[in-house]
């Protein structure tokens, strides 16, 4: 349906009379019909494609043109003034652009949730995770007793620096030392279980 036809379609109905600045209802009726059809064959196409080229739906997309110059339509009706009627329908289109993105994306949610359907968390990375964790765990039964202590305390028990002196008596720069040479022998022993299996 062109807008002409939706226009002879609304002068059809009865109309409330509306009072505009210095015309009777037919003269703003006259006059509006006018200026959308020019803006019909001058934008009407363009509209189509941009409306066309944000939803990917052809018949939804000439339906808020279509919606478009209904609005317009009515705006003139009323005694509205347009100064740029191409800036004035590709802002009423983008508008209902926006609020057909707004109501797709909650109704397929909510069409989604109807069917039953239930989002499923990946476990998989949560699994690999605690399995790697119980390898390292393994793994640090097989590292020299002086990195397995403090490898213990620090990521076993989740004692901080402070508290891990305090038990040892050692200073905290030989527990980071000790730290860091446990974990780089914790690295080299699961690469090496990474690799023999």
């Amino acid at each position: 349906m062109s807008p002409l036809d939706m226009m002879n379609k609304l002068q059809e109905t009865p109309q409330r009379r509306v009072k505009t600045a210095g015309f009777s209802n037919s003269d703003a009726v006259r006059r509006a019909e006018a200026l959308l059809t020019s803006a019909e064959h001058e934008y009407g196409k363009g509209l189509s494609r941009h409306s066309f080229f944000k939803l990917q739906n052809r018949g939804l997309s000439e339906d808020l043109v279509q919606d478009t110059f209904m609005r317009t339509w009515s705006y003139l009706v009323k005694g509205g003034k347009i100064d740029v009627m191409k800036a004035f329908l590709y802002h009423i289109l983008n508008n209902l652009i926006v609020d057909e993105y707004r109501k797709h994306k909650t109704l397929s949610l909510d069409v989604l949730l109807e069917d039953g359907y239930e989002p499923a968390i990946d476990e998989r990375g949560r699994l690999y995770d605690i399995l790697d964790g119980k390898a390292a765990l393994l793994l640090i039964q097989r590292l020299p007793e002086v990195y397995r202590k403090v490898m213990r305390m620090r990521y076993i028990q989740d004692l901080s620096l402070e508290e891990m002196s305090g038990i040892t008596g050692q200073s905290r720069n030989a527990l980071c030392v000790q730290l860091h040479r446990g974990l780089k022998r914790l690295k080299l022993l699961y690469g090496d279980t990474a690799v023999t299996g």
